[in-house]
């Protein structure tokens, strides 16, 4: 280690209070994604959508937002990054706002059948266009304000938080759902406007600035980050379906009303979110085990959980299937992000970061729709794919980064 290295200093530094609001933001950001698939899936149905059509409106949307990602962080280099951190979660509050309100008059009948598709994919649309600002936004304040010692650190702080948003939020779903099968939903849209003030009053004050700080991109098929990202985008096409899904198989396997779906749904997110939370702060945080190690047994576990909860039909036992994948997940996603950023030199690291960072949008693109697809053929077939597909990354991991890393 250089001593310039030791002691350099990040070019827009920002205290740990700040660094934990721009975290923040991105926990109100995974959070307000993915309570759609249990608060959404069963009421859409209810309105008289299939699985395919519910599937169809958020993998639509998802299209939009990865291809939108560029341009936002084109935008956030321009324009401030605290700007488009703001924009972002203020404009996903006001979305979902919007797709709450075409829901209840599907939910309503005020409009039906076709018409009510067409209406919540075209509102869904502008979630894509007008919401993925926070990701880029944030990852170029976060990489501004750290040193190549310090930066992969901090932007792995990033993924973890929006991952932990990811499960929170339909956890916080069950919650919720005992005041209104829609309270949730606003629950989401209060969550992302207030983390949207958090970073508004506790950032200072970012100016546009065309040249840019932030390391130059690599390319996606760079031969050190190329499998670490087909990996990832393989673990959240599989992580996808079963989201897509979970909330239809509770309907329909514990015969629920879809009110009840939402609150059981929410319990057996929430007990993969306790798990995950256990794990990656009472575990992986302090005691920063080595990724190779954790990564295969993390895969291993969320086989496990994924096949227990396609077999077990006990409430509980499945709920307590999620808690196993929840560990497995704590233990897998840093450790793969992990080996993806180590995989390139120390300057390339944020770079790299941001590479990755577009694999769990993309991995939803086509995640949901195969969950709905199989899902339609049959209940547990998206678990058994699902379990198939991490059990494939298992090998993937076991044989093929070994050559790559050799």
């Amino acid at each position: 280690m250089s001593e310039a290295t030791e002691f350099e200093q990040p070019p827009r530094p920002l205290s740990a209070f700040q660094k934990a609001a721009i975290a923040f933001g991105s926990v109100a950001m995974g959070a307000g994604m993915t309570i759609n698939f249990v608060v959404v899936s069963p009421l859409a149905r209810q309105a008289g959508l299939t699985e395919i059509q519910v599937a169809g409106i958020l993998v639509l949307s998802a299209i939009i937002y990865a291809l939108m990602i560029p341009q936002w962080g084109r935008w956030a280099d321009r324009f401030g990054r605290k700007r488009i951190m703001v924009f972002s979660l203020f404009a996903m509050a006001g979305t979902n706002m919007i797709f709450l309100f075409a829901l209840e008059a599907a939910l309503a009948g005020i409009v039906t059948g076709m018409a009510a598709f067409f209406l919540l994919v075209f509102v869904r649309i502008f979630f894509g266009l007008l919401s993925p600002g926070l990701q880029p936004a944030s990852m170029a304040a976060m990489t501004d304000a750290t040193t190549a010692l310090t930066r992969a650190g901090g932007l792995g702080m990033l993924g973890a938080a929006m991952g932990l948003g990811s499960i929170l939020g339909p956890a916080g779903a069950s919650v919720l759902a005992e005041f209104g099968e829609l309270v949730p939903l606003w629950g989401s849209i209060a969550f992302c406007a207030f983390a949207g003030l958090v970073i508004g009053f506790s950032l200072p004050k970012s100016k546009g600035n065309r040249h840019s700080n932030r390391a130059t991109p690599l390319r996606v098929r760079d031969p050190r980050v190329l499998p670490h990202l087909t990996f990832l985008f393989a673990y959240f096409v599989a992580v996808g379906a079963i989201q897509q899904t979970l909330a239809f198989l509770v309907v329909d396997r514990y015969n629920l009303a879809d009110e009840d779906a939402v609150q059981s749904t929410g319990i057996a997110f929430a007990c993969m979110s306790v798990s995950l939370i256990i794990v990656q702060f009472g575990y992986v945080q302090p005691q920063r085990p080595d990724p190779a190690r954790i990564l295969p047994i993390g895969l291993i576990l969320i086989v496990a959980g994924y096949i227990a909860a396609a077999q077990l039909q006990d409430f509980i036992a499945f709920c307590t299937a999620f808690g196993v994948v929840g560990i497995g997940s704590a233990l897998s996603v840093p450790a793969a992000n992990a080996l993806g950023s180590l995989s390139v030199e120390r300057h390339e690291q944020a770079a790299a970061a941001a590479l990755l960072a577009a694999a769990p949008p993309t991995g939803f693109i086509f995640g949901p729709l195969l969950g709905a697809v199989l899902y339609s053929i049959e209940h547990r077939m998206p678990l058994f794919v699902s379990a198939a597909m991490m059990a494939a990354l298992l090998v993937y991991r076991l044989l093929g980064f070994r050559q790559h890393n050799a």
